[in-house]
């Protein structure tokens, strides 16, 4: 069966989640080919925490060491080239940029989303330097500063009280919304027009504000529309629709990472050791169910579940 198949998998995306996956799907002795169009979420922070044995290494490290372990493993290749489409039919036929069709028993999709962030002048280029995302990642490393938080939802707010345990000085910065008071947080309504280095707020009225570092974030998207084009679930907000298992609703396709959530925990949140885990629990999955069919044999795993979105 394998023989009529460029690869038993093709993993789109070489992130945490794709290298992860990579890796146990090498051990496994399974043909994978690992494709990579070279725009990791992560491109602009300069280190990741919370990566037990990896902490404070700068992320880009942490994807050349994945590599360099995968050339230990034959059964697998990388490849530095984008997606174009990937189409069902037998198994799945996955066209590059650079031409070539590939063709493979199962797609493992790790593509990753894409920051939406505010509109404001200034932010992106500041972006993964002094205007920062997670407290849990980035938080310890800003104590004793003046920190500041953009906007004025729920989710701001409550990071803002949340970052008093770092500093003393935190200002909620709501971009002329309102919210209700903060209880230790002093609140800046004033629009926000500008952003400059380090972390200099400049309002529409001309007044500045000067901070170290301004936590800000938004939404994100899918980095690559493979998951839509195949039909995919989607819960709201974007995220690909998985079971425990990594399995989306289209049987053969499974994601991992930042793109992929279960609807029952689409709170969680992003980082490198969650999108790590998805990627090596998926490959698991991908190679019982692939060994289930080459045997004949009942496969352990449950059936698939009907996906909350589909």
């Amino acid at each position: 069966m394998t023989s009529s198949f460029d690869s038993d998998v093709v993993v789109v995306g070489a992130g945490p989640a794709g290298l992860a996956a990579a890796l146990t799907l090498g051990r496994s002795m399974r043909r994978t080919l690992v494709l990579d169009s070279g725009a990791p979420r992560n491109a602009p922070a300069a280190h990741m925490h919370n990566v037990l044995g990896h902490d404070g290494l700068p992320p880009a490290e942490l994807r050349r060491r994945g590599r360099a372990e995968l050339a230990a493993y034959p059964t697998v290749a990388v490849r530095d080239e984008a997606v174009v489409s990937i189409a069902p039919g037998d198994g799945f036929t996955v066209t590059l940029a650079g031409g070539d069709d590939v063709t493979t028993r199962r797609v493992l999709l790790a593509s990753g989303v894409v920051d939406e962030l505010p509109p404001i002048p200034g932010l992106a280029e500041l972006w993964g330097s002094t205007v920062l995302h997670c407290p849990y990642c980035h938080g310890f490393e800003t104590r004793g500063t003046r920190l500041a938080v953009l906007g004025a939802a729920p989710h701001a707010v409550f990071i803002a009280t949340l970052l008093r345990r770092y500093s003393d000085d935190v200002v909620l910065l709501t971009n002329g919304e309102q919210v209700e008071d903060l209880l230790d947080v002093p609140v800046h309504g004033g629009p926000v027009a500008r952003l400059d280095a380090p972390a200099i707020v400049t309002f529409a009225d001309g007044t500045t504000l000067e901070r170290d570092v301004v936590f800000a974030g938004g939404p994100a998207s899918q980095h690559a529309p493979f998951a839509a084009d195949l039909g995919c679930a989607l819960l709201p907000g974007g995220s690909v629709e998985v079971d425990e298992f990594g399995r989306t609703s289209v049987p053969g396709v499974s994601a991992a990472g930042d793109m992929a959530r279960r609807a029952t925990l689409s709170g969680v949140m992003a980082a490198v050791t969650v999108a790590t885990a998805g990627g090596l629990v998926a490959a698991v999955v991908i190679d019982q169910e692939l060994h289930a069919e080459d045997t004949g044999l009942r496969s352990p795993l449950p059936e698939r579940a009907q996906l909350s979105a589909a």
